[in-house]
């Protein structure tokens, strides 16, 4: 395998020249430090450029994807030009680690509901949407007998979260909220849902003198402290939002989430399913129990 891996960095591939100690900052120069590689069972972690392209014809459709974004109806254009550079954006982002508000800038597009969910295509071949909400309505009915289950102080803050079920005629969105802020009760979490800005949640703006079952005015996506997306249909679809956004940027799940996030992606998603945390890993005992 170390022979393989050899001829594969000769050969230039990206995700082995990149750790490369004279493709390293200098203050990075140690072997093992600030390592670049998949973390999150991303399959095209930092893809070849296309055959016959450079980094600077790459640019240039950079440059025209980014008056494109300007015109209306123009999703398919955009579509064909963010998957032409996408090994170009994964570099960028990969290597240099730059700040949301300069990414913002350089690549508009993708901060679109549209193209983050094509953004995770490219990175691990799942279509985020579909396969999330699939497998969360498919795991609600067990979730909820665990989480019924649950005593002690954290059970009852999940029956009062879970109360709302029992108000007569409940939405699937509304169940699928109910469902996401229970298990964040459940294994423990708290400050994924916020009223204010921080430096990675989702803000719910909620209408004046609105009652828990009313709809939100607004719903969205916080990075590094600034709205980065909002006008969510509902709290589950923002949570796709942003668990796209954190493989699209390569960024790592906040500490304070990390359970409700390797939920996220290792059962609902199930994606490097086979690797879980001890919290995780008896919560899918359970629901394989059920």
């Amino acid at each position: 395998m170390g022979n393989f891996r050899t001829k594969l960095r000769n050969l230039g591939c990206p995700e082995l020249t990149v750790n490369a100690l004279k493709h390293k900052h200098p203050d990075d120069s140690a072997p093992a430090k600030n390592v670049k590689k998949p973390k999150k069972a991303e399959v095209n972690y930092l893809p070849p450029y296309p055959t016959g392209e450079t980094k600077e014809s790459l640019e240039r459709v950079r440059t025209e994807l980014v008056e494109e974004v300007k015109k209306r109806d123009n999703g398919k254009i955009i579509s064909e030009k963010m998957a032409k550079t996408f090994s170009l954006r994964r570099e960028e982002i990969v290597t240099q680690c730059p700040l949301i508000a300069d990414l913002q800038e350089r690549w508009p597009a993708l901060f679109t509901l549209v193209q983050i969910k094509e953004e995770f295509l490219r990175i691990t071949t799942l279509h985020l949407e579909s396969k999330f909400m699939l497998l969360l309505d498919q795991y609600t009915p067990k979730l909820l007998c665990i989480f019924t289950a649950k005593g002690g102080a954290a059970g009852r803050r999940i029956r009062g979260v879970m109360s709302c079920l029992h108000k007569g005629e409940c939405s699937i969105e509304k169940r699928r909220e109910v469902i996401i802020r229970s298990l964040m009760e459940y294994v423990g979490e708290h400050g994924l849902f916020t009223e204010c800005f921080q430096t990675m949640n989702i803000f719910i703006v909620k209408k004046d003198g609105a009652s828990e079952d009313d709809d939100y005015e607004d719903i969205g996506i916080v990075l590094e402290g600034q709205e980065v997306l909002a006008r969510f249909r509902n709290v589950s679809q923002a949570c796709v939002a942003l668990l796209g956004f954190i493989y699209a940027l390569n960024l790592q799940y906040p500490k304070p989430l990390r359970y409700t996030f390797e939920v996220f992606q290792k059962l609902f998603l199930e994606l490097d399913s086979l690797k879980l945390s001890p919290k995780v890993l008896s919560l899918k005992n359970q629901l394989l129990a059920c």
